[in-house]
């Protein structure tokens, strides 16, 4: 485990790219999970939602130097999809890796939380492959440390954020994808 200023030395490199995905519900329900909303009076209101209502699942990259993405998940016949290892390593290999080519980026260091997808031997294999020993990751050379707002901006601010800046009047899955 890196001690805080071997931490501090990662995190003031212009090269720490933080990523993550987030899902966007189609019929405009917000995760209050990662998005708190703040009012000096309670509003008394709540929101009834489907069990397991459609969403668009998105994921993006942020560094210092770029912002990489978004990547929207879909199938062969371009449909929402729920992420699996699969999908994720071919996202990283078709869609991130080619985006960082377009950059002067040698010495990246690359984090992902411990979702399962992002921890499976095969896809921190395809990581080192890339990283070699610059991934911060659950089982990754550097461990995640969880609930860390520091690595995280893309839970802790630019998530929440974009969300807020989507309206549930719109033709809800059409103005999502045109607008993230």
């Amino acid at each position: 485990m890196y001690s805080r200023s071997q931490w501090y030395m990662v995190l003031e490199g212009d090269y720490f790219e933080g990523s993550d995905e987030a899902h966007f519900w189609l019929n405009g329900y917000v995760n209050k999970q990662n998005c708190r909303i703040w009012s000096e009076a309670n509003p008394q209101v709540y929101v009834e939602t489907p069990l397991h209502p459609e969403k668009l699942t998105v994921w993006c990259a942020l560094w210092a130097g770029a912002i990489i993405g978004p990547y929207f998940f879909k199938n062969d016949e371009g449909r929402n999809v729920t992420v699996n290892g699969d999908q994720y390593r071919a996202m990283i290999t078709n869609f991130s890796i080619p985006e960082l080519n377009n950059h002067d980026v040698q010495e990246l260091w690359f984090q992902q939380d411990g979702a399962t997808c992002h921890t499976a031997r095969a896809t921190i294999d395809l990581l080192k492959d890339t990283f070699g020993d610059r991934i911060i990751s659950r089982f990754g050379p550097v461990n995640w440390p969880p609930r860390s707002c520091d690595l995280t901006p893309l839970d802790y601010f630019l998530w929440g954020y974009v969300k807020i800046g989507l309206h549930p009047s719109q033709p809800w899955q059409s103005y999502a994808r045109n607008h993230i």
